[in-house]
């Protein structure tokens, strides 16, 4: 693995360490810093070791490098430059990226929320300007709605249920969008006190920007509670304009996709040092973001339509 980097950057460079980078929980991801020409260069190499995900989707690879691309053309959002990839691990022993580093950090528990929010809305309305039309990958569900049981662990399974019933009545109209489809803090590096990357791009695809909204606010509730999350949405909408139409159905969504399996504490947020968070304060949390949203569904339910990607 480690010549195939080589191989990629310099034929003389020389690994000087390696070091795991914590935070994400189905790759594994590594910093590698060489010396090459008189220089030190620091990359970062993604292995893809889950199994059941490679199955799943076998272009891992490609499909990472076909988001980093595309999101390059997002104006003022820093993200990584592709350096090479082995799309079936033929030559590093797995499938693997290698892409240049940024600088900076996850921060997890900011000294200006309002500023960390608002850096964070900004970046994104500016991910969903991308032109992508003819982008390949299309959005899809995690899981079935159908099957949703939360009978083991929340307090109000029935409003659960209501809401899985309100997701299957099918999709509303939206407009397609080039999206990260995994946008949340742990995703995001700061610097200064300004978004320096956005990162973990391998679900990139078109769809939705109410999937990338409702994603980092369920994440958002989950942290800090229904406050917060409906912070961040107001300062998206304040920075995507008349382009974005709020419909409280893509929360639901996003929501339902988190909380199929039962709730616990994300391993990436106390490996970043986030501390603090109990499975029964997630569960609290999930419970009332879910009566939150509830409060918003209005109108009568959009007619079933036929769902892109699956």
């Amino acid at each position: 693995m480690l010549k195939w980097v080589i191989d990629h950057v310099h034929p003389e460079a020389v690994v000087l360490r390696a070091r795991r980078l914590y935070g994400g929980v189905s790759s594994l991801v590594h910093e590698i810093t060489l010396l090459a020409g008189g220089e030190e260069t620091s990359l970062v190499l993604r292995q893809f070791d889950n199994a059941e995900w490679v199955q799943n989707e076998p272009d891992l690879p490609l499909h990472e490098a076909a988001s980093l691309r595309r999101a390059q053309m997002a104006a003022g959002v820093p993200t990584p430059r592709v350096i090479a990839y082995d799309e079936t691990g033929s030559q590093c022993g797995m499938m693997a990226i290698l892409m240049t580093r940024l600088e900076g950090e996850v921060v997890l528990e900011p000294s200006d929320q309002a500023r960390w929010l608002d850096g964070m809305a900004r970046a994104l309305a500016r991910i969903h300007a991308v032109d992508a039309d003819d982008f390949p990958w299309t959005y899809y569900t995690y899981c079935d709605v159908s099957t949703l049981d939360t009978s083991s662990w929340s307090a109000v399974p029935e409003q659960w249920r209501e809401a899985a019933r309100i997701v299957l009545k099918g999709r509303p109209p939206f407009t397609k969008r080039f999206i990260h489809r995994d946008y949340h803090p742990t995703n995001m590096l700061w610097s200064g006190g300004e978004v320096s990357g956005i990162v973990d791009w391998p679900n990139g695809c078109i769809g939705p920007a109410g999937v990338d909204v409702g994603h980092c606010r369920v994440n958002l509730a989950q942290l800090y509670g229904v406050e917060t999350a409906d912070e961040f949405l107001s300062r998206y909408r304040s920075y995507a304009g008349a382009s974005f139409e709020y419909d409280p159905y893509w929360d639901l969504v996003s929501l339902i996709d988190c909380a199929y399996w039962t709730p616990e504490v994300y391993p990436g947020w106390t490996a970043l040092g986030m501390a603090g968070l109990t499975t029964e304060l997630i569960i609290e949390r999930l419970d009332s973001y879910l009566l939150s949203l509830l409060t918003k569904v209005d109108g009568p339910i959009p007619i079933p339509m036929e769902e892109d990607g699956e």
